[in-house]
């Protein structure tokens, strides 16, 4: 068969192969993806063809055997996902990290974004600035901006306990 044979056959045979196996696998998606499945290997073969008396026979069984393949590999993953038990619950993050969040969304953008890269992704005063694409001097004005709003933020009366700070020292 030659590529403009089977580029015919392909177009007469695929959606009459793509509704037959729709009515065998129920999902329209795919039985579209094995009859293509079956065209791909097909291809390699298309010389023998010729030889052949039912090429679209061929192509149908090899679809079918691929979507009872894929089925039989799903089958599997859903008893093992069944068998593998949840995951236990992971706790929530501590009031400290949540209070330093919260405390993270009331500075402007630029303070947080210095002070996140400055402590938290441990960059220098030089690497922030040359990621932020502000100078050494304005990146210093944001950290100490921020850590004074950052301080005002996480105050808290003696009566409620020590708060952790940005750095990991307990105040």
């Amino acid at each position: 068969m030659t590529e403009d044979e089977f580029d015919a056959f392909y177009a007469a045979a695929f959606p009459r192969l793509t509704g037959q196996l729709y009515a065998f696998t129920g999902d329209h998606g795919e039985a579209q993806d094995v009859v293509q499945e079956a065209f791909v290997r097909a291809w390699d073969r298309r010389a023998q063809f010729l030889a052949d008396s039912a090429p679209e026979a061929w192509i149908r069984t090899v679809a079918m055997r691929l979507a009872v393949s894929r089925w039989r590999r799903a089958k599997r993953w859903l008893e093992l996902v069944r068998r593998t038990p949840p995951p236990t619950s992971v706790p929530g993050p501590d009031p400290e990290h949540t209070a330093l969040v919260a405390a993270l969304r009331e500075l402007p953008e630029a303070q947080r974004m210095a002070i996140v890269l400055h402590h938290l992704c441990d960059l220098s005063v030089q690497q922030v600035a040359s990621e932020t694409g502000a100078p050494v001097g304005t990146v210093k004005a944001r950290l100490a901006r921020g850590r004074a709003a950052l301080a005002k933020h996480l105050a808290v009366d003696e009566a409620e306990g020590p708060v952790r700070e940005e750095s990991g020292r307990v105040r």
